[in-house]
């Protein structure tokens, strides 16, 4: 039985990574090379307009696998254990962004 999400299923019409290889959201590992890629990916996620729908989507699905709103399955699970709303989940996430680009 699939349960329903609360996310309107037509901001993926919408979303940035829409024209983008699919292989790039799904990397292998996140190790060496695979670190390039998810700084790739999440790129693209922080120009999308439906960021937070993306990331909100990932979260109630439990997604387990790829960069979903600008977040690795490692932040993603972090994201679940604080137990946060998916609005400031984003903008957490976004934050701990900023910082790491900066290192401030």
């Amino acid at each position: 039985m699939y349960r329903e999400l609360r996310t309107d299923a037509n901001w993926q019409a919408q979303s940035a990574c829409r024209g983008e290889d699919p292989e790039l959201f799904f990397p292998i590992g996140d190790t060496g090379p695979a670190l390039a890629q998810i700084e790739e990916a999440k790129d693209v996620c922080r120009y999308c307009t439906v960021i937070e729908h993306c990331l909100q989507w990932a979260l109630e699905a439990r997604e387990v696998h790829g960069i979903w709103g600008a977040t690795t399955e490692a932040e993603r699970r972090r994201l679940h254990r604080l137990g946060r709303p998916a609005e400031s989940r984003v903008t957490q996430t976004e934050q701990t962004q900023r910082v790491e680009a900066t290192g401030t």
